[in-house]
């Protein structure tokens, strides 16, 4: 995973906890509440606590249900999110555009897109043709919709 987006997703970590203390699976659940986007995994939220526990911008205030792990957000925390504030608005701004996106009809589209990509070796040429055929259509028309053409 690329440097850049670790480092947006600790502001985003750090949004959500400026909202209340959490747990990291209730980070990963509120993330996809939020962002209408896929949860999160264990393997990027924990180290990303992790970092951010080291760092001094968060910290542990207890223990939930089954010795869940409750973070909450340092002043040293709020100084970070705050200095960066104008990065978190973009941030914030591209989840906002892609949890509507995604309900205009987007999560369809990548459902399709992944059916897509485990069957494609097993369709046949006229299958493929349709395919493209469908493909550049809907793009034509995307292109056009967005151009203020209709």
């Amino acid at each position: 995973m690329d440097r850049k987006f670790r480092d947006k997703f600790k502001l985003v970590v750090l949004y959500l906890l400026k909202e209340e203390p959490l747990h990291g699976y209730a980070i990963m659940k509120k993330f996809e509440e939020i962002f209408k986007a896929p949860k999160p995994s264990s393997g990027l939220v924990y180290p990303t606590l992790f970092r951010l526990k080291h760092l001094n911008f968060i910290e542990t205030v207890g223990e939930g249900k089954r010795e869940k792990k409750i973070y909450r957000l340092t002043r040293e925390g709020m100084n970070f999110l705050n200095k960066h504030e104008k990065e978190l608005e973009e941030i914030l701004k591209k989840l906002r555009i892609f949890a509507e996106i995604s309900e205009l009809g987007g999560k369809e589209i990548k459902d399709s897109f992944s059916l897509l990509m485990e069957t494609y070796d097993e369709l046949s040429e006229e299958q493929k043709k349709k395919i493209s055929e469908a493909m550049r259509k809907y793009a034509g028309e995307l292109r056009n919709i967005i151009s203020g053409g209709e």
